[in-house]
């Protein structure tokens, strides 16, 4: 092993079944270096990292860690040993509080027992240092998902990690969290900490990364150091072929009003109104808790309005809960896909006939032929990758996971379909055929709301854009006005953070 680095992989491949994950892959990370590691969602990055963490073995190849044989038997020993992984999907334990989160098996004792006082006390220290507002005694359940994401990147910290592995780590986090969070990564460079740092942002990547390695179909492409590459070289590296336009957004013809709300008051948001309109992507921005979801979890019933009025094709409706919304014609795709829009060991059929059952009744039994019939249309349509629609929805890709959650309500056919975070852990790929999707709905009549943390994402795919700024909208933006450059992420990000 070359003495510079501190982990090395050689010739790891590793096989589920009749499927080849990883073959013969290599990967190096320098001490002190923030290393990204690119490809589309099925290239092999996750498989490669679980085999580093010990949740995986790999079938052949070795691991190599500060120039000695590595063997790991589970991720608590590989953080041990001194590698820490933070996943992009969170299962912290709701009952801890966050110093209990940060110390899990690692607790100060004072005798036989617990002594918390001492460990808040630590905690309270390192959350100062982070910029963490919450108490060392707030439960989990009671913080945001950018909140715990933030939590699992101070304990990895804390445990004296030499490689931390950052699975999408800003995918919850806001425009001030992520600029947290990178400062936090410059620190922990200069005490010569190596960082593999795996995102589908490519803005990110350029920003806070030295160098970069690309996998394709569990094979390695290539590293490159990042100021040798540009975006395009390695999309084309990623993927195995050009995507012309990252944000294929075609203009359709916007018809009359579709849906609209007045003076909408609820938990994080006050006086909301905004419409509509047939064949328009109408866009949200704002930070993470400006109230933008929170709107939309109060359209769709998911959570109680205040006070406000809905009016769907010029009728005023009520909605008490999502059943209400869909029978309506509202459908809405959460932020938190495998929580919120899949049943995970469901298979694809299940799990999009699940919302539109009713259509596939005969009498008091299911008609199974025309329900695989029109799942096979839709999950074809949608460009669904996988081995059949019996395969269990946990075995896709997330790019994948998310057409299926498309899949189900399209098939619904609904009216307003509110998209939060379409594309939030896919890959560029597959997020550039969501986008598509997105504007062939809109050519079909339907009226789409999107909310999106990416800027650039939000921009290239709105006809409007709505800006939040704490709970209210504080602007709208043409899409003419991007187009024109009139209007520039600076000028959004300013009224995002509450300026004119």
């Amino acid at each position: 092993m070359a003495e510079e680095y501190i982990l090395e992989c050689e010739g790891i491949s590793k096989a589920f079944g009749g499927t080849q994950a990883l073959k013969d892959v290599e990967f190096h990370l320098k001490k002190g270096e923030v290393h990204a590691l690119l490809g589309e969602n099925g290239a092999g990055k996750s498989t490669l990292m679980k085999c580093i963490i010990g949740l995986h073995k790999q079938d052949s190849g070795t691991i190599t860690f500060e120039g000695k044989p590595y063997f790991v038997k589970d991720p608590a020993d590989a953080i041990k040993k001194g590698i820490s992984m933070i996943h992009q999907e969170l299962n912290p334990e709701p009952h801890l509080s966050i110093a209990e989160s940060i110390f899990l098996n690692r607790e100060d004792t004072r005798g036989p027992f617990l002594n918390k006082k001492l460990t808040n006390a630590k905690t309270e220290k390192i959350l100062e240092e982070f910029g963490f507002k919450e108490e060392a005694t707030t439960l989990m359940e009671d913080l945001t998902l950018a909140e715990a994401q933030m939590v699992e990147i101070i304990r990895a910290v804390s445990c004296n990690a030499r490689v931390i592995i950052m699975d999408e780590p800003t995918s919850s986090l806001d425009s001030e969290e992520t600029e947290r969070l990178f400062t936090t990564i410059r620190g922990l460079k200069e005490k010569g900490v190596a960082i593999i740092y795996i995102s589908h942002r490519m803005e990110e990547i350029f920003e806070i990364c030295d160098t970069v390695s690309i996998f394709r179909d569990g094979t390695y492409v290539g590293t490159r150091a990042m100021g040798e590459v540009s975006r395009e070289d390695l999309i084309s590296m990623m993927v195995g072929r050009k995507i012309g336009n990252v944000f294929p957004k075609t203009d359709c013809e916007i018809g009359d009003v579709v849906f609209r709300v007045e003076g909408l008051t609820g938990k994080g948001f006050t006086d909301i109104s905004f419409e509509v309109h047939a064949g328009e992507i109408l866009g949200f921005s704002g930070l993470v808790g400006s109230g933008r979801s929170e709107t939309m979890r109060a359209i769709f019933g998911l959570d109680p309005l205040e006070s406000g009025k809905l009016y769907l094709e010029g009728k005023e409706i009520k909605i008490k809960d999502p059943y209400e919304a869909v029978k309506l014609g509202i459908a809405m795709v959460n932020e938190d896909r495998k929580d919120f829009g899949l049943c995970l060991h469901r298979s694809i059929r299940e799990n999009i006939s699940l919302p539109n059952l009713s259509k596939h009744q005969k009498g008091l039994f299911l008609n199974q032929s025309r329900e695989r019939r029109e799942v096979e249309e839709v999950s074809k349509k949608l460009t669904v990758k996988a081995a059949s629609i019996e395969s269990e929805a946990y075995s896709l890709s997330g790019g994948n996971q998310q057409k299926v959650v498309l899949s189900k309500w399209i098939m619904a056919n609904p009216k307003v379909l509110i998209l939060d975070e379409p594309t939030r852990g896919v890959d560029v790929g597959a997020k550039s055929e969501i986008h598509a999707l997105m504007c062939q709905f809109a050519a079909q009549g339907m009226a789409i709301i999107m909310i999106s943390s990416e800027l650039p994402e939000v921009m290239g795919m709105s006809d409007r854009l709505l800006i939040y700024h704490e709970g209210r909208i504080n602007g709208e933006i043409l899409r003419e006005e991007i187009l024109s450059g009139t209007v520039d992420q600076k000028v959004i990000l300013e009224k995002e953070f509450g300026g004119k």
